[in-house]
Parts: structure tokens; C-alpha cells; sequence
């Protein structure tokens, strides 16, 4: 098994989470990713929750297989070191405001002159263009801009924001499949690019068909709580001891849920004869479902429909989650050993090939751990010029 991107070299300027995601997806797979951080305070998810002997796990599980140096980069010579790095790397990453990296002098623009094929990718809330490129973000404000939060949650409650930072997680997603087209289309040109990746760009994109109901037939989607906007019955129910969800998004499906619940009399109801009528007549044939699962166990309703092929699993906390057998058997919980904190368990690389070598490999760094590493054996520099630094504060 081999790591496709073992040669590859990303000088990464990310922090908190849709930079470092999309960061940490590429150490995954071997490559070789310089962290540069603010020195003393670091990446601001380092003083993020839930923290053990100091350290936050937040960073731990996002920065894993990559290395860490501090460089003040408004110094002269905190901008020399950067520029010689940026010379022998592949790919810069960025996700500060747009414009930070300008008045840094550290643009593309400006990069493009030292390593004319860079790849060069900014993720930001808005984008690097538009009435809103200069509005701070974090995940919550892409989700409320982007539409999320409005088809999120149930109609008569508030608008809520999907429990984890999809809108961070997306936008690091995308960025990284941008990278990857970029490195193909490098092989083929020659030429590097830039990548401009926007949360609110990359949240529209996948409201699934939220627009298209919109946009088809001028009908503004509102929030369904666990049902489907398309499909029904596609929902959470609570059974005797907990709840369960089920998805019948056919109509072979549905008979099955049906003849397992003996109500087979439902398969000639006109009311329930298509996916479309079913969505129609969701609110007649809602309360059947769900007073034949009050009546059973969850165990006894997801063996049941199992066996008959029908779509459906328990809600699983996430304590239950991280002992699950079926994460356990495809590595998905690995066991990391973080220096000054012991053995840690975190998700592992979540993408399973043939020939390629996804894993966690080194743990997260800590503050400027790596410092006198890049200093001295690639910059070459002495002893004393690398306390010199350290001294003035550059490091």
C-alpha cells in the first residue's frame, strides 16, 4: 500500500476547521504538510474544547500527520522564511479573510512569482468576490446564508444548525477535490492555478433538491423536522424503548415496510399508491406507522424489517458510535498516541481503496514543534541564529 501524495508538499495557512479538513484528508494519504502558525497562541482551535493536559482534542484530530512551525509573518524575516518554503512547495492553503494574505504580501499574485506553477487555494465564507467577500464566517453563519438552516429542523420550532459544521466540513471537502483537479490538470499543463472556495458557495450546493423546488415550481421549501421533502414515508419514529428511522424511497419498499407491519390492506389505498400520493397523504399515514412502532422494541422492529429489506437503524449516540463493530472492523476509530496526553481514539481516514495508503500515521504537533526541524535542515540555518529568532518573538 502505497501513499500517493508521499513527495507532494503543502504549506498550509489554515485554521480552525475547513482549511485544516481539507489539509488533513491530503496528510492522510502521505503528504507532507508544514502547518504555519501564529507563534505562542497558535491556531485558534488549539484553545477549542475538549481539552485533556492542556491540549484540545478539536486540534488534535484535524492537524494528525502534519507538522507545525510558528512564524510571525508581519516580520521581515518571518516573511523571508515563508517565501524560501513556499519556493520548494506544491500547494499553499489559506483560510483567513479575504485580503489577510494580500496585505501579507503572500497572495497569489504575489507567490505566483516565486514558483510560477503553485497551486494556490483560499477557502473563505463568501468567496474572493462579490457584495459579501469581506464578511467574516464561521460554520453557522455559511449554514444560515446558505439556505441550511432554514429547511432544517421542524416547522412549528426555530431554525436549527445541522449538530456538526457541515458547512466547514463541505467547503474543506470541495477544496480538496479542487486541489486534486488542479494537480491533474498541473500534470497535463504544466500550469498551477488558483482555487477560490466559498462556504456559502459549497452549502447551496448541496441543498439537494431544496432550489430545484424553487426554482421548478415557486414553491419556497420549509423546514420537514426527519421527514423527506420528497419521499415519504422517509422519517424518525419513536418505538417502545427509543426511536428508530426508516426511508421507503419506492414503491417496493413501502409494501415491504407494510406486509411486515400486517397492514397489507394499505398496498390498495389510493391514497397511498405512489411516492407522490404517499408525500401528499404523509399526515393520514404517519400516525399508522407510528402506532405500530410504539407497540415493539427497537431491537425487534430493526431485525424485523432487516431481514425484509427495508431501510431503517436505530439513532445511535455517539458513545455507541465509537464502539460500533461495523466502524471498528473498517478502521474507523483508530487509536493515536498524543504526546503529553496518552492514548487518544479519534475517526480515521474515511475513504477505503485497493492500492492507497489512507491513515493515520503521526499525531498532531504540537506548538512550533517542528520549528529547529525546518530551521536547521532545510533552511540550514545555526543554533544561534535559530535563538536569535526564538528571542525576537519571529518563531
Amino acid at each position: 500500500m502505497k501513499n500517493p501524495f508521499a513527495s507532494l508538499h503543502i504549506l498550509d495557512f489554515t485554521h480552525v476547521y475547513s482549511g485544516p479538513y481539507c489539509t488533513m484528508l491530503f496528510a492522510d494519504l502521505g503528504a507532507q504538510v508544514l502547518k504555519i502558525e501564529k507563534p505562542e497562541e497558535g491556531d485558534d482551535s488549539r484553545h477549542y474544547l475538549p481539552f485533556k493536559n492542556g491540549q484540545s482534542g478539536y486540534f488534535m484530530y484535524l492537524n494528525r500527520n502534519k507538522k507545525s512551525m510558528t512564524l510571525n509573518l508581519k516580520s521581515k524575516e518571518g516573511k523571508r522564511i515563508v517565501l524560501y518554503l513556499i519556493k520548494r512547495s506544491d500547494i499553499v492553503v489559506e483560510n483567513f479573510s479575504p485580503g489577510t494574505m494580500k496585505k501579507l504580501g503572500l497572495d497569489y499574485k504575489e507567490v505566483k512569482k516565486i514558483r510560477p506553477n503553485i497551486i494556490y487555494a483560499s477557502i473563505s465564507g463568501f468567496g474572493q468576490s462579490g457584495p459579501l467577500c469581506g464578511k467574516p464566517a464561521f460554520d453557522i453563519v455559511a449554514q444560515a446564508m446558505g439556505g441550511m438552516m432554514s429547511i432544517t429542523g421542524f416547522p412549528d420550532r426555530p431554525p436549527v444548525k445541522c449538530g456538526a459544521s457541515i458547512s466547514d466540513a463541505n467547503a474543506g471537502i470541495h477544496a480538496a477535490f479542487a486541489i486534486m483537479a488542479a494537480l491533474y490538470n498541473r500534470e497535463k499543463t504544466g500550469k498551477g492555478q488558483y482555487i477560490d472556495v466559498a462556504m456559502m458557495d459549497t452549502t447551496v450546493s448541496i441543498l439537494e433538491n431544496y432550489v430545484m423546488q424553487y426554482t421548478l415550481n415557486g414553491i419556497v421549501p420549509k423546514r420537514n423536522g426527519n421527514e423527506h421533502s420528497a419521499s415519504a414515508p422517509f422519517d424518525a419514529y419513536q418505538t417502545k424503548d427509543n426511536y428508530v428511522v426508516i426511508a421507503t424511497g419506492s414503491n417496493k419498499l413501502f409494501e415491504r415496510l407494510i406486509k411486515v407491519m400486517h397492514c397489507e390492506d394499505l398496498i390498495y389505498d389510493s391514497r397511498f399508491a405512489t411516492n407522490i400520493l404517499r408525500k401528499k397523504h404523509y399526515a393520514e399515514l404517519k400516525p399508522v406507522i407510528s402506532s405500530w412502532m410504539g407497540k415493539y422494541s427497537t431491537n425487534d422492529i430493526i431485525t424485523w424489517l432487516d431481514k425484509a429489506k427495508v431501510p431503517v437503524a436505530p439513532i445511535l449516540s455517539i458513545a455507541e458510535l465509537v464502539q460500533h463493530p461495523q466502524l471498528q472492523i473498517r478502521n474507523m476509530m483508530v487509536d493515536v498516541n498524543q504526546p503529553g496526553v496518552g492514548n487518544i481514539t479519534m475517526p480515521g481516514f474515511p475513504i477505503h481503496f485497493s492500492e492507497i495508503n489512507g491513515s493515520v500515521r503521526t499525531p498532531s504537533p504540537l506548538l512550533g514543534e517542528n520549528n529547529e526541524e525546518i530551521l536547521k535542515n532545510i533552511l540550514h540555518y545555526d543554533e544561534k541564529t535559530v535563538q536569535k529568532l526564538k528571542k525576537e518573538k519571529i518563531i
